[in-house]
């Protein structure tokens, strides 16, 4: 389990559309640094240090599973993606974001690269009275004060106004959603993006149990005899897997991701069961269904059929490597008529066969972001 950290920053800009600087740094921390928890009302005070416009200030608070260090790199690289550029001589300028790390959990930090505390934010008010008004009984950890104490000692008499705008908070995925359904044809990265989501939140993960049926292997060999009892045997452990891991939220990890959904099951066995078989499927299959929880967000993940097939090439199962894209497009089709007939699931459609997300940060940050604004 990766440990979340507390972090405090303060965030500035006096150049350009100051309120839009803000929220656009907001949003780019909340998308590559952690969950942004809360977020002070916004100050206007004079420059510091030089003469020129005044500066927009406020400080946000973030739970992040990165480390200082990583940190640091992570909100320079935000600067500079936010247009930031650097005096050589380590003058005060105008900037149009500046991000200074406050305070990591109690932690002191001396480096080459980073203090923290921040060790001027005790005699700046543009600081302080932002940050004490989040982080008021934060003790700050080498003067051993509440802020807001901090704050009242302060010997800064510049003067700081209000600015009666509030900057939008950006809801995590955590907050948006309890449990998560992805879904996709055989070889569409299901499971490789619910692992890598599930490690990115620190998530409760449902996979498939696959690997432990027996009648797997025996099916690619042989379809006519073996796919009833395949398909009921998935059908019993999906049905006993979700009861169980959807009846248990824990308490330190309140989003469940799962790589599938209980209603795979008649997907699949609408393509490999004769009707008569089917027909007595569905009877069991309705039964178990009403007494599975529905998703929050069900997750579809669109793959090419050509791609489908080097994917499933590519990771090697034996019984799979004879599948024909004659059977991979029967399985898609009966996907598409699953989300067509569902008016009551909240169901989202990705098509990844352009994206390479488990090798590019780039296009899995495309599919988080897909996500997190359904």
């Amino acid at each position: 389990m990766k440990i979340q950290h507390i972090t405090y920053l303060s965030l500035g800009t006096n150049q350009g559309n100051k309120l839009e600087n803000l929220q656009k740094a907001i949003d780019v921390i909340a998308e590559k640094v952690g969950d942004i928890q809360k977020i002070a009302s916004v100050y206007k005070t004079a420059s510091w240090g030089f003469k020129s416009n005044d500066f927009y200030n406020t400080c946000i608070k973030i739970a992040t599973y990165l480390n200082p260090e990583t940190l640091l790199n992570q909100l320079l690289s935000i600067e500079n993606e936010l247009g930031r550029t650097r005096n050589k001589d380590k003058t005060y300028s105008d900037r149009i974001i500046d991000i200074d790390i406050l305070l990591f959990d109690d932690e002191i930090i001396f480096s080459k690269k980073l203090i923290v505390p921040h060790p001027k934010m005790l005699a700046r008010k543009f600081v302080l009275v932002p940050l004490a008004e989040i982080a008021k009984n934060t003790i700050h950890p080498i003067n051993n004060q509440l802020i807001h104490n901090c704050l009242k000692n302060c010997n800064d008499d510049s003067e700081i106004s209000l600015i009666d705008i509030n900057l939008m908070r950006p809801i995590p995925l955590s907050e948006k959603y309890n449990y998560i359904a992805i879904e996709g044809n055989i070889g569409a990265g299901k499971t490789s993006l619910a692992k890598m989501m599930s490690d990115e939140f620190n998530a409760r993960i449902v996979l498939e149990r696959f690997a432990d049926n027996p009648f797997l292997p025996k099916f690619y060999k042989d379809k006519e005899r073996y796919a009833f009892p395949l398909e009921m045997s998935f059908l019993a452990d999906r049905y006993q897997q979700l009861s169980d891991d959807l009846a248990q939220f824990d308490l330190f990890k309140n989003l469940i991701i799962s790589d599938y959904y209980m209603f795979k099951s008649l997907i699949f066995a609408q393509v490999t069961l004769h009707k008569d078989e089917y027909l007595l499927y569905r009877k069991m299959f309705d039964l178990m269904y009403k007494e599975i929880s529905k998703p929050d967000l069900y997750v579809y993940l669109y793959q090419k059929n050509d791609r489908l097939l080097q994917n499933i090439k590519k990771r090697g199962r034996k019984y799979e490597q004879d599948i024909q894209p004659q059977y991979l497009q029967k399985i898609h089709d009966g996907y598409n008529n699953f989300i067509k007939t569902q008016q009551n699931l909240n169901i989202l459609i990705i098509d990844v066969s352009e994206l390479d997300f488990v090798n590019k940060k780039s296009d899995y940050n495309f599919i988080l972001k897909k996500i997190n604004i359904n």
